[in-house]
């Protein structure tokens, strides 16, 4: 025991699975993380406004395969001791406006926010991958499954939005770009806070 009679404190031993870095995991899992939780409560608000439309079937499936990976990024965050980001309060609020807003303009407005929103977060994905192939892709074997999937994933949602007339949308470039314009400081702001 020091002087002073404190007992030392235990060092976090923060290793991840397998040998793992820390930094680039941290960064990977704590932003998809952020989009995860961001989708789900886009898709909970497209739902409250469209859920009993002839849209909402479709709204529900995409909704259904964002909980399966929100489900995924929360084992993975505990898996690697990564810590959420500090953002998540604002994410809750401001997907669930985002959805609700979309869908309010209707069916093709929902749809072109699923569009902007799943391009965004697949051109990521993409970038991920490229990272993590770069650093060992046999180290990082698992995450880029799973990343790989979820990036598909995301495409198959994105051509959905595009087959339900999402570019038939008032305004669609300044709507599809501001959408982008929210995701990319998003997932800026969602990496490093």
């Amino acid at each position: 025991v020091p002087a002073g009679g404190a007992a030392p404190r235990p060092c976090s031993t923060r290793a991840a699975p397998r040998g793992i870095s820390g930094p680039v995991i941290d960064r990977i899992i704590r932003v998809d993380h952020a989009g995860e939780y961001g989708a789900n409560r886009i898709y909970a608000g497209q739902m409250a406004v469209l859920g009993r439309s002839s849209v909402g079937p479709v709204i529900q499936q995409m909704w259904d395969q964002e909980k399966d990976h929100l489900k995924k990024f929360n084992e993975l965050m505990v898996a690697y001791r990564v810590r959420p980001t500090v953002l998540l309060p604002f994410w809750n609020v401001a997907g669930f406006v985002l959805g609700a807003g979309s869908a309010l303009l209707g069916k093709k407005g929902a749809m072109a926010c699923t569009v902007a929103v799943e391009e965004s977060i697949s051109d990521h994905y993409n970038n991920q991958i490229r990272t993590l192939m770069e650093e060992d892709p046999e180290k990082y074997e698992e995450l880029l499954q799973v990343i790989k999937q979820f990036r598909d994933d995301e495409r198959e949602h994105h051509d959905i939005g595009i087959e339900h007339d999402a570019e038939a949308t008032p305004a669609y470039s300044v709507l599809k770009t501001a959408i982008q314009l929210g995701c990319k400081a998003a997932i800026f702001l969602s990496e490093r806070i």
